[in-house]
Formats: C-alpha cells, structure tokens, sequence
C-alpha cells in the first residue's frame, strides 16, 4: 500500500508512527536504540500490519486512540483528543479527528521555542484533500470539519504535515483548497 512510517527521536529513545508493514525494515531503522512507543494513527491495517511484530521484538509501548482500538493485535494504551505523548524531550499532542475512522489522530509537534509545526495525519490529510470517508456523506463532513477547525483553523501556512501514503505538504500550499474539496465532496 505504499505507507509511511515515522521515527522520532535522538540516540536514547524513538517513537515510530505507524508499523505499517515490514517489520525487519523497520527493525532495522530502529536499531540498537530501541523503540519505546508505537503510535497508529487509525486502525486501518495497512497502518499496523507490522504491529505485532514490532512491540515483541523491542517491548515498546502501543498507543491507539480509544475508539479505533479494537482491531489492532496489541494496545497497551488508548488515547484521546488533547492527550500528550513525550519522545526524546518533546512533546506530541493527539489531534482526534474522525471520518477517516472512529479514532483517527493526528500528532502535532512543535519545534523548541514556538517554532514551526510538524503534523503526522495519517490518512486524516493528504495533498489535495482529506481520506477517503468511503462514500459516506456524514464521514465526509465530520472529517473535513474536524480537519478545517483543528487544523487548518489552528495552525499557521507554514505547518508541515506528513501524510500515512504520498509525500508531505504544507497547510499553506492546501489551505486555498479546502472549498474546492468541499464541494467535491472528497
């Protein structure tokens, strides 16, 4: 499915967004540093195939938000909207938006010192719109309001955002979009 995975960290503790697929490749780049947290952004497979796999090999932590998990092999945590996640000395807050999924996140971090955000929107963001809400009007509308008033609403242009398939973007270059997707409906 083509997903991407992110690893977060210094030379003494990492967080990996999504375990996506692929376990020895992400083992790999995790390294003799270890892992001490996993965080999937939504329960959809795709985004933690490797899940399982990942925590048994480096007994890191596995955190889901509440209401996606369910279908995933193992938790050890349930987040919710606000929560905050520490790697490495820095802060990652749990954005819920749901439409994608019941329990999609987004993770915010902020560079020290007020600087420029980082957002992981799994597939809650993509470059020229939000996930795929299965054709379903109501999922459409709560995703793409979720994503207008807790992201788009919230963050400056500047925010980059780091999507679970395809390459990043930021919230400037997409903001004059979002009527367009709107209207689309997608």
């Amino acid at each position: 499915m083509d997903n991407n995975a992110y690893l977060l960290g210094n030379e003494v503790e990492q967080l990996l967004i999504d375990a996506a697929n692929d376990a020895p490749v992400l083992l790999d780049l995790i390294g003799e540093v270890g892992l001490q947290t996993v965080v999937t952004t939504h329960q959809h497979q795709d985004h933690w195939f490797a899940l399982a796999e990942v925590v048994a090999a480096t007994g890191a932590e596995s955190l889901v938000h509440a209401a996606d998990a369910g279908p995933l092999p193992v938790v050890t945590r349930k987040l919710h909207d606000g929560d905050r996640i520490e790697v490495a000395g820095h802060t990652l807050e749990v954005i819920h938006v749901v439409g994608h999924t019941p329990g999609s996140v987004v993770l915010a971090y902020r560079e020290p010192g007020r600087g420029r955000v980082h957002l992981f929107t799994g597939d809650s963001l993509f470059p020229g719109g939000v996930g795929n809400t299965r054709g379903v009007k109501e999922n459409f509308e709560s995703l793409i309001g979720d994503v207008e008033r807790k992201l788009f609403d919230r963050f400056p242009d500047d925010t980059v955002f780091y999507p679970g398939h395809g390459k990043d973007s930021t919230l400037g270059a997409e903001r004059p979009h979002l009527s367009e997707w709107r209207a689309r409906g997608w």
